[in-house]
């Protein structure tokens, strides 16, 4: 039996031990948005996937996983988190098809020097001014604030996909009207999926499936509901979904 066949101490399970994931103690750790949206993307074999933000890869490793043929790459501008991404690729056995790229949304997807990809996808921070929020500690600051404000993401999505490729982002459902105006400049076709903590609860996050120059009728889909009465830590369909056993689909 080889190490890598072994999680070091600090690596936690994702997908129900399909995935290890080295996460930086004091850093952003990956969790239900992440699982979230890895599971809304039903990229086919071939199909290349880029992801604004990937921190240390915990959607692009559970995606991996669930879309064998998926060819992924992940930009992230912070040089220790875009280091472990990479390390989590080589212990999933993914480096073959998961690139990292260490570099900044801001700059523009231009800067990448890429072709466009089929999907691009993204968890993008939740906050663009930290007055809004307690100021967070400085190793989650990347994760919380965006500094170039949710339009340089939207921008860096629309531009890294090809006319007819997809985008799906996970946010704060207070924000769906900000997303929707910032992505219909180039993109339509919108799918909603609430995402509800239970289902006498509004929603806190929403999921956005858009295709760039999509002309179709928006549509509002069925609400995931995370957690019910019954004392389980999570509803049927969110606990399959975080096995891997299930999808989202659009």
């Amino acid at each position: 039996m080889t190490v890598a066949s072994l999680p070091p101490p600090e690596a936690n399970l994702l997908l129900n031990g399909k995935v290890r994931l080295i996460q930086a103690a004091d850093g952003y750790r990956a969790g239900m948005d992440a699982a979230l949206l890895a599971a809304a993307v039903p990229a086919k074999s071939g199909e290349r996937v880029l992801e604004a933000g990937c921190g240390v890869g915990g959607v692009l490793t559970q995606l991996a996983v669930r879309r064998p043929g998926a060819l992924l790459t992940g930009v992230e501008r912070d040089a220790k988190a875009a280091g472990l991404a990479v390390d989590n690729a080589a212990l999933n056995d993914l480096a073959d098809r998961m690139a990292v790229l260490n570099a900044d949304i801001a700059a523009g997807f231009a800067a990448l020097d890429r072709p466009r990809f089929d999907w691009a996808i993204s968890n993008p921070p939740f906050f663009d001014d930290e007055a809004t929020l307690r100021t967070p500690a400085p190793a989650k600051r990347g994760a919380w604030i965006a500094d170039d404000g949710l339009a340089a993401w939207t921008r860096f999505l629309s531009d890294g996909v090809r006319d007819g490729g997809r985008i799906v982002v996970i946010h704060r459902a207070d924000r769906l009207a900000d997303l929707l105006a910032l992505l219909a400049e180039r993109c339509g076709s919108f799918a909603i999926r609430p995402v509800q903590p239970f289902a006498d609860q509004p929603a806190k996050r929403v999921l956005i499936h858009a295709i760039r120059s999509g002309k179709a009728p928006l549509r509002l889909l069925p609400a995931l509901v995370l957690h019910d009465r019954s004392g389980a830590k999570h509803a049927p369909e969110a606990e399959a979904i975080l096995r891997g056993e299930a999808d989202l689909g659009w």
